[in-house]
């Protein structure tokens, strides 16, 4: 393994896994902005992934403005010291955000990759961008399908007995790892049962969602339904419809009753 690390970092990496940890060469040119500026502005970034995590993207040093990070206090180690992760914090334009980056000052060998690299939080900075479109939540993972379809199925969603939406014209969403979303025209939705909530939620791969919650009878169902009034280019065949989550609700399509998904909005996790 010795030897095959070493002809990795002499040709440059396109692809590393080891232990879990999985290490991309992304061909994006990628921006993080904070104060208004870029704090790394990279056309070499490394896309890393790891077990239970979310997508990070890590910029080589030279491409951050590695003057406006300091070493913090805080460390971490994640089987001993060779893996030890060093924290940076960020100070620009008198804003200071402590633990905002960390980077593998000796990494172990699963993260060989990743020495002279620096990663940030996503949400500690102001705004990130995979060539002039602006991401959110975190980066897109290249691997991940989304896909919208018009279709002519028979969709009915039921809250509490109550018939909320029905529709043969929806638009269905088939998105990697998830459920099938239907997302169905206002015109086919009981508006009169829906009460705009406050809750408002951002997805990398579809944009800024908006929620309603379901009022049946005495009984207020929270955010129920979502909408993403303005998606990102290339879901827009989704703009303005509503989509219900399988989990809390029934589903019919095609007058079959379609089976709760568990995920992460199933109720009680």
């Amino acid at each position: 393994m010795t030897q095959q690390l070493e002809e990795t970092e002499m040709v440059g990496i396109d692809h590393y896994e080891l232990d879990g940890v999985r290490v991309e060469r992304s061909p994006r040119w990628v921006r993080a902005y904070f104060g208004g500026r870029p704090v790394a502005d990279s056309k070499r970034v490394l896309l890393v992934f790891e077990p239970r995590r979310l997508p990070v993207y890590y910029f080589p040093v030279a491409d951050v403005r590695m003057d406006l990070l300091r070493p913090s206090d805080y460390s971490s180690s994640s089987g001993g010291a060779a893996s030890d992760r060093m924290r940076w914090t960020l100070e620009s334009e008198g804003r200071t955000v402590t633990n905002a980056a960390w980077s593998y000052p000796q990494p172990d060998q699963a993260h060989a990759p990743l020495k002279d690299h620096v990663a940030f939080y996503w949400d500690k900075l102001d705004q990130w961008f995979e060539e002039d479109q602006e991401v959110f939540v975190h980066p897109r993972d290249p691997h991940k399908r989304v896909d919208g379809m018009q279709s002519s199925r028979h969709v009915r969603v039921v809250v509490d007995g109550q018939v909320i939406a029905e529709t043969q014209r929806p638009h269905l969403l088939f998105e990697t790892d998830l459920p099938t979303r239907y997302y169905i025209p206002p015109m086919d939705v009981r508006l009169d049962q829906l009460e705009k909530s406050e809750t408002a939620t951002q997805c990398p791969y579809k944009g800024r969602a908006v929620y309603w919650s379901v009022r049946v009878g005495d009984q207020v169902h929270k955010d129920l339904v979502w909408s993403y009034p303005f998606p990102i280019p290339e879901c827009t065949r989704i703009a303005q419809l509503m989509a219900f989550y399988n989990e809390k609700l029934d589903i019919y399509v095609d007058g079959e009753l379609q089976p709760k998904p568990k995920t992460n909005w199933s109720p009680g996790l």
